[in-house]
Parts: C-alpha cells; structure tokens; sequence
C-alpha cells in the first residue's frame, strides 16, 4: 500500500467531516475515477481523496458518442451516468483501497428517489471514507426530468435515506447552481442530517452546434458545462452555501491553478475538487498544491484554515 500525498505539506492538510485529508485536492467524480488503476494513478500525483465515478444500481451504458466537446473555456459532456453498476464499482473501490492510502469518495444516484437508500447501503459495504450523494444531474428515470435537487421535500427526504443506510460514514450531498437557491438546498441538506455539501455540479445544460454540419456536436444535443468558464459560478455557490450552513463544503468547479483553489476557500470551501483540467495533464495536481504551499508560506499561515470563508469579513 503507498501513500500518495505522503510528501505534501502538513500545513495542507484539511478536514472534512471528520476526515483528514493530505491536500485539500480531491479528484472531482467522472474524471479518471472508474478504476482502482486510474483513480491511483491520479491520487499518486498529490491528491487528498479521489471520488468515483457517479455508480447507480444497476449498469448503465449512457448515451451515444460523441459525448465530449471542447470548447475555448472548458468542456461539453453528456455522457449519460454511464457506470458498471454497484457491484462492479465497489470492487474497484476495494481494490483501490488495497493499494492506496489516500482517501476515497463513492459517488452515487438513484434512477429514482426511492433507489438512493439501496445504493448507499451498497457503497456502504466497500468502507469508503465518504459518500457524495449526486442529486444534481437530471433524474435518470425520465432522462430529461427535473433533478432531485430542485425539491426540497425530495432533497430531504433522500438525504435522510442516504443518512441512514450509510451509518458511520459520512454524507455530502452533490448540488448545482442551476435553481438559484443552492443556500436554502443546502439548508435542507443540513436540516436532515448531511455532514458535507459538494458544490457544484456541471452548469446547463449548453450547446455548442457545429456550423459546416448544422447540428449540435453531441449526440444528446445539449450536455453539462464544466472548466475554466464555470469557476466564478462556483465561487459564487460555495459562497451562498458557506453563508447558508455550517457544513463543510467541497467547492468544485473549474479549478486549474492555485489561485482558482484559494478563491473557492476564501468564498468558504474546505476541500477543493478538481476535474476538467486534469484532461490537460496530472502535474496540474502537484502544480496546484505547490502554489497553495507558496501562497502560505508568503502570508506566514499554519493552514487554509486561516483564510476559509475569509471573504465573508
């Protein structure tokens, strides 16, 4: 077993939720967090926890290709919750845990609200240190209906299902900016027992049309913004969030450097997720950190816990 954040800083470190993390870095879900090898490849480069791929009870395999665009701020994705199943997910967390002391996230949504309670009973049983629970993507039962999220009775009703099949490991629950009340959600969260919020999800959805083909470029047509073009969205979602509850917040959401991060703790984050710019390369982790340790080493602060929700004085 190795310990891939074993050379970071202490100053660094963080905790959330009673979890203590070597970085405040987490590999965001759907990046790189579909096997124990790609999700250790990725943790070996600094992270503090990786989270997995978004699993469901039952396999998926998402929508037609293409699923991924690039554009000049970030990406396009509509892949579609694709994912093995609870099964064949817990392995790979299992077996990621076998090899890795870094911390892991299983990520998790039902087709339906009644399924959240059975498949955090199943992630559960793989020990992860935390579940983030994804309420925030379209609800897959009807593929274009409307997130869990955006009803509150809903909300609270599958965080405290989540809650209590999850025992001793704790909940944070996955919200979106795309309702315009991401602070009263996250009440709700708190309310019936969330031990975290993770913010925020994709933005959109968006759609970029190809001008020679006259047609949207991917196959669903619109699909979830994510990358630099997003950042001040999350920064002003952690924010609303940090202002709302006293939970600790993973921000996440166009992070690609040192300055991105510290936004994001200075709006009130603990943790900081980072997805979409691992796609121009895995060194951006230990970049990322690298700059966070200059930065409190300039200042002359012990820790990030110095400067979180700062922005609020």
């Amino acid at each position: 077993m190795t310990d891939s954040t074993a050379g970071a800083p202490t100053r660094l470190a963080v905790v959330v939720a009673g979890v203590r993390l070597a970085s405040p870095l987490v590999l965001a879900s759907g990046v790189l967090g579909t096997s124990a090898s790609s999700m250790d490849l990725v943790a070996r480069h600094g992270l503090g926890a990786v989270t997995t791929k978004s699993f469901s009870l039952d396999e998926r395999s998402g929508h037609k290709g293409p699923t991924l665009v690039a554009f000049d701020h970030g990406f396009l994705n509509a892949v579609g919750l694709s994912n093995p199943g609870w099964e064949a997910a817990t392995a790979e967390i299992r077996a990621f845990k076998a090899r890795s002391d870094t911390k892991v996230i299983a990520s998790i949504f039902g087709r339906t609200a009644e399924e959240y309670g059975r498949i955090a009973e199943h992630a559960a049983s793989a020990a992860p240190d935390l579940i983030e629970v994804n309420v925030s993507c379209p609800n897959v039962a009807s593929e274009l209906g409307t997130p869990f999220e955006a009803d509150a009775a809903v909300l609270g009703r599958i965080t405290g299902d989540v809650k209590r099949a999850a025992g001793a490991i704790p909940v944070s629950i996955k919200l979106s900016s795309n309702f315009g009340v991401i602070g009263r959600m996250a009440r709700v969260c708190e309310d019936h027992g969330a031990d975290a919020i993770t913010a925020i999800n994709t933005v959109g959805p968006g759609m970029i049309i190809d001008v020679n083909a006259r047609r949207p470029v991917l196959s669903n047509g619109a699909g979830g913004v994510s990358g630099p073009a997003i950042l001040p969205i999350a920064v002003r979602s952690v924010y609303e969030v940090a202002r709302a509850v006293k939970l600790p917040i993973i921000g996440t959401g166009g992070v690609a450097s040192a300055e991105d991060a510290l936004q994001l703790v200075l709006a009130g984050a603990t943790a900081v997720g980072i997805g979409t710019a691992l796609y121009e390369g895995l060194e951006v982790v230990d970049r990322v950190n690298r700059g966070l340790e200059s930065y409190l080493a300039r200042e002359g602060l012990d820790s990030l816990d110095a400067i979180r929700g700062a922005a609020h004085a």
